[in-house]
């Protein structure tokens, strides 16, 4: 940070901003420790600098977790150096000083002094051991749980130039890379000379690249003096490719082998405790064949990259979420130094775990330094559908054991999923032993099958969850069902007693935080009310990312399965909230986006082949369909974690239990277009 005489704050916020509200969120803490006025903040983007800022990442919901100690620990100590420097020029204790609003004041004899005039003296004092800081409790926070307006937000609305596709330097050129479609082709020939003749286009060529998907792939680079010119030639660009190692995945193959190995035993043991086989013969016994698809990230501004090689120093303008991993691979790619690669952090319009991969950074700089002059490098949107590291699909084969009390004490999941290696499942594609609910229950087996694939994967918004507890929710409500049993008091008693499965570990269970949450969202969303026909509430709960959250969904469906989603009651703990405007506003595109992934998105792959290339075939969401979401969190004084991942997992199992309610279809195939609902 940085004040100034005339009391302007200066705050570097060091996070990537993707819309999740870092760059309004890491200040604010650093101010609240500071006791400074906010109205005399002021915030930039920091530069690109693991060694000065540490951890320059978002992912995973862990920038909170991962920067809060150390982003108070800044804030306190310079509170600390500025009241050090005003009890000096009173010459009288520290002790007797406080700070408040970016003001020094000693009550004893009613001095002030503002924080602009002690700072000059403030920077000569030493940097105080973080040891003898002491750090706000939560009943002291006067900014940290408060509504604060993003600080872009008014840049944003009046199209002021923040986002990578927004950059632009002098004599700058625009290019576009075009892939083999199937991951593996290779440039066997293309027309390089037709389309270096079309208006406007200055060159084309082969790039070989690196051969490594979150690298640079095999394909051709045309230069521009305009993006239309670059789009233009794009289309008339006519590639024979080899497609000797190239990916012939298929989704109805797939689709075919899970159908046939979830009869078997599968291939691998994750997890076996007690005897389910003897606890499912001596009680009721509950069977459920669950599927869901490939989808794409689709974040609204497709992958860019501005990238400029001179002086023997590339430097990249780039909407990355992994900025210093991305420094790393353009070296690598270029055989350069580290110190000769300058990456500027910019606002990325939507990332969702996509810009963690950073192959759009290394195919612009490989470029670059062909042209020698900066370029922009822009994918199109069929780029971007074509080219993703799409979230994994998945096949659950339960079984599930109700004793003759009504409790579930049996739980057996045969998971087929992907491997890319032949070792591992693929990226979002693994069933962790612990998932909820195998921890808790007496009785479970759990196998994996992988079948193998070439098709990318990657981190999807709340990797693993986001589509494993459509899964599980849905089941243990069928279980519910079958045992004759009220949802919730079905779901509140497979916690059991109020405890830390890990004491101390944040990304362990809490059973009694998930408890609260689940009776709240309940509670909240009058569950157990009356309902007209056709219309129901459904529940569901999942932990992930250090974050407990239940949802109640509202929904109607009529005759034609004309599917309305009326409300969606959300409860979560992820410790104190840091802004509850951005919070509340993560949450709600959770909810969101969860239902129009659940609704109608799904990817066939043919011949290792995305089909769908463009919204036309890929629909997101419109307002008009949008639910009234409505948001309750329970701040406690655990460790902060981030919100843009934990609240999105329980979106679709809650809906569809709803559905089941309103209408008695259960739904185990996602999306719900693909089981004749639409709204």
């Amino acid at each position: 940070m940085r004040i100034s005489p005339d009391g302007t704050i200066l705050i570097y916020s060091k996070g990537p901003e993707i819309g999740q509200g870092i760059k309004t969120a890491f200040p604010l803490i650093i101010a609240e420790e500071l006791d400074a006025d906010w109205t005399q903040v002021h915030v930039q983007q920091a530069a690109i600098n693991p060694v000065v800022y540490g951890r320059q990442s978002a992912g995973g919901s862990r920038s909170i977790p991962a920067s809060w100690d150390q982003l108070r620990t800044a804030g306190a100590a310079a509170r600390s150096m500025l009241i050090a420097a005003a009890a000096r020029e009173w010459r009288v204790p520290v002790e007797q000083c406080q700070a408040e609003k970016s003001i020094v004041i000693h009550p004893g004899s009613g001095r002030q002094l503002s924080y602009g005039a002690l700072a000059e003296k403030a920077a000569t004092l030493p940097v105080p051991d973080e040891k003898s800081l002491r750090l706000k409790e939560r009943k002291d926070y006067k900014l940290l749980g408060t509504r604060v307006s993003g600080v872009d937000n008014r840049a944003i609305v009046t199209g002021q130039p923040l986002f990578g596709i927004d950059q632009v330097l002098p004599n700058m050129r625009y290019a576009i890379f075009e892939k083999c479609p199937a991951v593996g082709g290779k440039v066997k020939s293309a027309n390089l000379d037709e389309i270096k003749k079309l208006p406007g286009i200055l060159d084309a060529f082969v790039i070989q690249g690196t051969g490594k998907v979150n690298e640079v792939m095999p394909g051709v680079a045309i230069i521009a003096n305009s993006t239309w010119a670059a789009f233009s030639a794009k289309r008339a660009l006519k590639i024979t490719w080899d497609e000797t190692a190239a990916s012939t995945d298929s989704w109805s193959d797939w689709i075919a082998q899970a159908q046939e190995l979830s009869r078997k035993e599968g291939s691998t043991s994750l997890l076996s405790t007690g005897d389910f086989n003897k606890a499912a013969a001596d009680a009721k016994f509950v069977e459920g064949y669950y599927r869901y698809p490939f989808v794409a990230h689709a974040p609204l501004e497709p992958q860019n990259c501005t990238a400029w090689f001179h002086d023997g120093v590339i430097e990249l303008w780039a909407p990355t979420q992994t900025p210093e991993a991305g420094l790393a691979a353009v070296a690598g790619v270029l055989g350069m130094p580290q110190e000769k690669v300058v990456v500027h952090q910019v606002r990325a319009g939507g990332g969702f775990g996509r810009r963690l991969i950073n192959d759009f950074m290394c195919e612009a700089a490989a470029i670059a330094r062909q042209v020698g002059t900066p370029i922009k490098l822009t994918w199109t949107r069929e780029d971007d559908q074509l080219h993703d590291f799409y979230r994994v699909g998945g096949f659950h084969a339960f079984k599930g054991a109700i004793d003759k009390s009504g409790k579930l004490v049996g739980w057996s999941d045969h998971f087929i999923t992907f491997t890319a290696d032949g070792q591992q499942p693929t990226s979002g594609g693994d069933l962790r032993p612990d998932e909820f609910p195998a921890q808790l229950l007496p009785h479970v087996h759990l196998t994996q099958t992988m079948l193998s694939l070439k098709t990318p994967t990657g981190p999807w918004r709340a990797p693993r969850s986001c589509s494993i507890a459509f899964a599980i929710q849905s089941f243990i409500h069928e279980c519910a069902i079958v045992a004759g049993r009220d949802h919730l008091e079905f779901l509140l008693e497979i916690f059991g007693e109020p405890r830390w499965l890990k004491e101390g570990d944040p990304y362990a269970l809490n059973t009694a935080r998930a408890a609260a949450v689940i009776k709240l969202a309940a509670k909240q969303a009058g569950w157990g009310k009356a309902l007209p026909k056709g219309r129901g509430l459904g529940l569901a709960f999942h932990f992930s990312h250090a974050g407990h959250f239940a949802q109640v969904a509202e929904v109607s469906v009529d005759a034609n399965k004309k599917l309305r989603v009326h409300k969606v009651t959300v409860a979560g703990d992820i410790g104190p909230i840091i802004n509850l405007s951005g919070a509340e506003n993560q949450v709600e595109g959770c909810v969101i986006d969860g239902f129009s992934t659940a609704l109608g998105l799904e990817l066939d792959i043919k011949n290792g082949r995305i089909q769908q290339t463009n919204f036309d075939s890929y629909p997101l969401l419109r307002i008009a369909h949008a639910p009234e979401v409505a948001v309750h969190f329970i701040q406690s004084d655990y460790t902060p974690t981030g919100v843009g991942e934990p609240a999105f997992p329980p979106v679709a199992p809650a809906i569809c239990n709803a559905i089941y309610n309103a209408t008695g279809h259960r739904v185990r195939s996602l999306p719900l277009s693909g089981e004749g609902f639409n709204v």
